[in-house]
């Protein structure tokens, strides 16, 4: 299977170190983000340079951008920022496409132990970095969330209403799979030995941080608050087939994780409908 691969290529990279120790690394998933490319690794660079009370620096951590084929631009750009000295690097797939089998790429092929993944359109702050990163190094931490639904957090008065609604909704219908505030984020990271103990890893979809953290039985996360800007460069990817396939996700997780779910809240609607009849039918007949 794909992720079976995927897990061949986790394992032998755990055993295979770079000449510098790297201790995590940030995957990019990337579709027509050429615009996106620099600003996103000087900034991420910076931000982990002016953080001198941080364990993590550029001699530490690694960035890779995964991008399927964009043809705008991407790898020329990565490759001037390597030969500048920064430790970036990209991976074209030209037989691959999807954000969810991007993310599991990026992580097999990653040197790093905390392995974290961000969104190449700038939405996902890149000077909060260095904040995942510490709350994902702390002893017990399995897992940790750029959240956008922190005390604080405002989102950006230009996200459109829709997305917004869209947002919400999906948070919503995912409660009761997960205790995670933003279970939507696409602003996470995970230890790569809880990484390996996940199965059956559906690398379909958008939504890879809830399957992640559902598939590999995460119980120890942390959330670090982020204010969620609008996209600068380049398109938005939500369309209404990734809304489908998210609802295909979430009814294979609860079949997975919670496989009386479904039936029950099917009865629980059965009984509320027949309640609802039966009181308006008393109230019509006085």
């Amino acid at each position: 299977s794909t992720w079976g691969r995927h897990q061949r290529i986790l394992i032998a990279s755990t055993m295979q170190r770079s000449k510098k120790t790297v201790r995590a690394s940030v995957i990019v998933p990337a579709y027509k983000e050429g615009a996106n490319v620099r600003p996103l690794v000087t900034r991420l660079f910076a931000a982990l340079d002016s953080r001198k009370t941080s364990q993590f620096n550029k001699d530490n951590v690694e960035c890779i951008f995964v991008d399927d084929n964009s043809r705008d631009g991407s790898e020329d750009e990565v490759h001037r920022l390597a030969n500048e000295g920064y430790p970036v690097r990209i991976i074209v797939r030209t037989t691959e496409r999807g954000l969810s089998s991007a993310v599991l790429r990026g992580f097999a092929e990653a040197n790093g132990d905390l392995l974290l993944c961000m969104d190449a359109d700038l939405q996902h702050p890149p000077e909060k970095v260095p904040e995942l990163l510490e709350a994902l190094d702390a002893d017990s931490t399995e897992f940790v969330i750029g959240t956008r639904y922190g005390e604080g957090v405002e989102i950006d008065k230009d996200w459109p209403l829709h997305r917004q609604i869209i947002s919400k909704t999906a948070r919503l219908m995912a409660r009761p799979l997960t205790p995670l505030s933003d279970p939507m984020t696409g602003f996470f990271g995970i230890r790569k030995d809880v990484l390996a103990r996940g199965q059956n890893i559906n690398n379909v979809g958008f939504k890879i941080c809830l399957e992640l953290y559902a598939k590999c039985r995460c119980r120890r996360f942390a959330e670090v608050p982020f204010s969620f800007g609008v996209r600068v460069h380049g398109e938005s990817k939500l369309t209404g087939a990734v809304i489908v396939k998210y609802i295909q996700q979430l009814k294979e997780l609860y079949n997975d994780q919670m496989p009386w779910f479904l039936p029950a809240l099917f009865v629980f609607l059965l009984v509320a409908v027949f309640i609802f009849f039966y009181l308006a039918k008393k109230v019509l007949m006085g």
